[in-house]
């Protein structure tokens, strides 16, 4: 049964004073607070989601730059977009991005729409992201609700069930209404997500500077980073990939990804899961003989690197190839290219293989230095545990 919890324990006017308060004393001066442009706040919030400003703001003043407005973003190539959104991660974004813009070139005459149902039909906009965008840009009264305000609402109540269960949601839902000022609802929840990010963290709370300590029923029991209540969580799982930069004549070969699933649209050096009783120059054999159907030869080891994403991990073990037989076909991906190492930049990459262009390019590798390794493989149980 959920907790029984009362807000009229406490003025939810005074709450909501003194939050804004402390909001327009302290709150950060972040590039996207300087306009109420609903393009830029609608890339600022996307960029936002899984990742921390200080990450975002260097993105987002190149992203604006590139595409300045909402035709500029409709009008690009996907690839252009992904290419600008490299190394940001959950690449998923950035094509919503891409395929929302058109949208509203196409459906809204470039108009950003300035209704719930109709920002939330974008792709990629969900509740928070529309609750967001209208109330900062149009002042509509929808209390935008993240994991820093399920944090805040949770301590403030002491809500003792999982946050994920959908009572729970619910009574998030309910609480953030009840606290919502609606005569400023954008500085309302800018000013709850900047409590969350600053003040009201998962593990360090910082309860003796909160503007609204007096009201936490979590720091009266003397456990608010008890709070939000999680199950368990599962082990993450972990995968060892073979991959192989396979050369010809001074080029390497390289793919695209599927548009749908994990780094839809991303180029990448061919490779995928070892599996078991195989070993990683025999997985790379097979697995670029399944991607693209050709036949190459393992010369030497190359690089060993860890990468995690945030349902799985990975280890990828990179090995200099040589092309043997065949014409590479779309097997497994959408397209391939012979590419000079040189060009490999001008690629959009997820950033593990990023990783493996940047060693390429550091150690200036040519067809003649992968046909002579120094490297001596490794092995699945050396110094790694899968």
């Amino acid at each position: 049964m959920l907790s029984e919890i009362v807000l009229t324990e406490f003025d939810p006017s005074e709450f909501q004073q003194l939050l804004l308060e402390w909001f327009d004393k302290e709150f950060r001066d972040l590039p996207w607070r300087q306009t109420r442009d609903p393009y830029l706040i609608w890339i600022s919030e996307i960029m936002l989601q899984q990742t921390q400003v200080v990450t975002v703001i260097p993105y987002f003043q190149r992203f604006i730059t590139r595409f300045p407005t909402i035709h500029d973003l409709a009008a690009a190539d996907v690839s252009q977009v992904l290419k600008s959104w490299e190394g940001l991660g959950y690449y998923a974004r950035a094509r919503n991005l891409h395929q929302a813009a058109r949208v509203i070139v196409r459906e809204h005459a470039g108009q950003f729409p300035s209704t719930f149902a109709e920002v939330k039909g974008l792709p990629g906009i969900g509740n928070y992201t529309a609750a967001a965008i209208l109330s900062i840009v149009w002042g509509i009264a929808i209390p935008a609700i993240d994991g820093n305000v399920i944090r805040i609402l949770s301590r403030l109540f002491a809500i003792e069930e999982d946050y994920k269960s959908k009572e729970a949601l619910e009574l998030y839902r309910q609480k953030a209404e009840q606290l919502l000022n609606e005569q400023r609802p954008g500085d309302h929840n800018q000013a709850m997500m900047e409590l969350g990010a600053v003040l009201c963290s998962p593990r360090k709370p910082k309860c003796s500077i909160c503007p609204v300590v007096k009201f936490c029923q979590a720091n009266l029991r003397g456990n608010p980073a008890a709070f939000p209540v999680k199950n368990i969580k599962k082990i993450r799982p972990h995968h060892p990939i073979a991959v192989g930069i396979v050369w010809k004549n001074g080029t390497v070969l390289i793919d695209r990804r599927p548009e749908k699933g994990l780094l839809g649209g991303l180029w990448e050096f061919p490779g995928g899961k070892v599996q078991p009783n195989e070993s990683i120059e025999q997985a790379v054999v097979r697995e670029i003989k399944e991607e693209l159907d050709i036949e190459v030869r393992v010369i030497s080891h190359f690089m060993t690197l860890d990468h995690a994403y945030t349902h799985f991990s990975i280890t990828l073990y990179v090995y200099l190839c040589e092309f043997v037989s065949g014409t590479p076909r779309a097997v497994h991906c959408t397209e391939w290219r012979w590419v000079l190492p040189e060009a490999l930049p001008c690629y959009a990459f997820p950033r593990a293989n990023g990783r493996i262009v940047e060693k390429l390019l550091q150690e200036n590798f040519s067809t003649s230095s992968a046909m002579h390794p120094s490297i001596r493989p490794p092995r699945l149980n050396e110094d790694k545990q899968i």
